[in-house]
């Protein structure tokens, strides 16, 4: 049983956290590369080195189809010229909103080095090969997930789960190449990306890409 905790020990924990009271790198917007994906890369090396702890997850943004947003944090699978990549299944939550409205928006957080970026465009669903290699080149553990499924699902019970992944983990030893219908790769198009880098005196730099009708890149730097 948990202890429950009050409001005035709650709000004295939350005041006293502190946020960015550390030496944090200098970033030079002028220098700043001609589009995003560049220093998407280095920004997220550079943190991996920097030694964040799991840097290649992200927030995934979408809506459903009431108009309300939705939220959560899963793992980047690539970022190259096509956009960012990450997967999940079709039918869930997520999917089912990409089907029907496929914008969304990723965040990334780094506190590590008081980094973060925001990408915004239009998300497409790859094919059945690429999403089968895409699951192919993980692990066990990702492949027993995906045989699992249903996911978003309502649960009856974490015994009913327990068996399902004991099921899944069983057939993905046996059987490598399983098939996963729903297992769906997705690539975002970005159309924005904004960049943030914390500053201890609140001078934080803020750069955003826009991509232009042409497909070049225009680049603002805005208020912190």
């Amino acid at each position: 049983m948990t202890s429950e905790i009050g409001d005035d020990e709650f709000r004295a924990t939350l005041h006293s956290l502190r946020v960015w009271d550390t030496a944090l790198p200098v970033f030079d917007a002028e220098a700043a590369p001609d589009a995003p994906l560049a220093l998407f890369r280095e920004w997220l090396t550079h943190a991996a080195a920097a030694g964040q702890p799991e840097p290649h997850t992200m927030s995934l943004a979408t809506v459903d189809g009431e108009g309300r947003p939705d939220v959560r944090t899963l793992m980047l699978h690539d970022a190259d010229a096509r956009g960012w990549h990450f997967a999940s299944h079709s039918t869930s939550a997520k999917g089912v909103q990409l089907a029907a409205r496929p914008e969304a928006a990723l965040g990334f957080y780094w506190p590590a080095v008081g980094r973060q970026v925001r990408v915004r465009g239009r998300v497409s669903a790859c094919g059945a090969e690429e999403s089968r290699a895409d699951l192919a080149a993980r692990s066990r553990g990702a492949l027993a997930a995906a045989l699992t499924g249903r996911q978003s699902e309502v649960l009856d019970s974490t015994a009913e789960l327990a068996e399902a992944s004991a099921a899944a983990w069983e057939r993905a030893a046996a059987e490598p190449d399983a098939p996963t219908p729903t297992w769906t790769r997705y690539v975002l198009d970005a159309t924005e990306a904004e960049f943030f880098q914390g500053d201890p005196a609140r001078r934080h730099t803020r750069l955003r890409y826009r991509r232009t009708p042409s497909g070049t890149w225009t680049r603002t730097l805005l208020w912190p």
